[in-house]
């Protein structure tokens, strides 16, 4: 009887909308997870709603509140004009999410697409990408960026599409790699043997088998791309009035770190949170999705 029940449940087919269910339990399985992700929900709210949230307008400073410390009026202080910290950390955070997310979702579709195309192909194809991404790869990141923003410009798009033209080369190995273990399989041939063009076996058939390790990758994408646009404002290259962003507020403390920490450490503090909360729900989702944990 029992042997029965055993064969019946290995003979079980799962419904793709049960399986769905399941995976996210498991990605939920864990309160740490589930506090990442609450907490990340609040921030995109607060950046949403920052207009109605702010308990003062940007940029309206009070001579009479400079470099006042945290209070019930000011809740994280004031700057060195009496701008409300509060306020403009609400609505940097718009800037901040927006370019870490859009420069994640560019630099994933872009390595993703040259990935796919340089393991579908092989041959010189695969070579001469390769060594292309190895070229990008070899050149530090934020070398290219200063440079190319002090030639394009500081702009929200220019630094997104710096951002996401020096972060594609993980995407594409890590797409490669799949796609080079599934290109031979039975249902790729099959697709041949119909006559599929490259393309459709490529983006229909291949690219959805090889999205874990994509989803996984651009979850991590997004907490590199803020802190690479916190870097690149903190060293004057990033952001620009009137576009504040986290790592803005952090270039504008340097010369107050001793008479006014507060204006370092609460950017500080939210860069540190919404990056670690995102590295915690790229590892819940990276543990179902890996066959070697199930």
């Amino acid at each position: 009887m029992a042997i029965a029940t055993e064969s019946n449940l290995a003979g079980t087919v799962v419904k793709p909308s049960k399986r769905k269910f399941v995976m996210v339990r498991l990605v939920f399985r864990k309160k740490i997870t589930m506090v990442a992700v609450g907490f990340l929900l609040l921030v995109a709210v607060c950046a949403v709603f920052a207009p109605w949230i702010a308990p003062y307008k940007l940029n309206t400073p009070d001579l009479m509140a400079m470099l006042a410390p945290p209070s019930v009026h000011h809740l994280m202080g004031t700057d060195d004009v009496g701008i409300d910290l509060f306020t403009e950390v609400l609505y940097g955070s718009r800037i901040s999410l927006s370019v870490g997310f859009i420069s994640a979702i560019f630099a994933v579709v872009i390595g993703g697409t040259i990935g796919s195309i340089a393991g579908y192909f092989g041959g010189w194809v695969d070579e001469l990408l390769m060594r292309l991404t190895d070229v990008g790869l070899s050149v530090p990141s934020l070398f290219i960026i200063l440079g190319l923003t002090a030639v394009l410009g500081t702009s929200p798009a220019t630094i997104v599409e710096v951002i996401s033209l020096t972060s594609w080369m993980y995407p594409a190995r890590l797409v490669r790699s799949r796609i080079l273990t599934i290109r031979d399989t039975d249902y790729i041939f099959a697709a041949r043997m119909v006559g599929c063009r490259s393309a459709r076996t490529i983006f229909v058939h291949i690219i959805p088998n090889a999205l874990s390790p994509l989803i996984v990758n651009c979850t991590l994408l997004v907490g590199q791309s803020i802190v690479l646009e916190s870097v690149m404002s903190f060293l004057g290259a990033g952001m620009q009035p009137p576009n504040i962003s986290w790592g803005y507020l952090l270039n504008q403390s340097q010369d107050y770190l001793s008479s006014a920490p507060w204006l370092a450490i609460f950017p500080g503090l939210m860069i540190f949170f919404v990056v670690l909360s995102i590295n915690l729900l790229g590892d819940a989702i990276r543990d179902p999705l890996d066959a070697r944990n199930r």
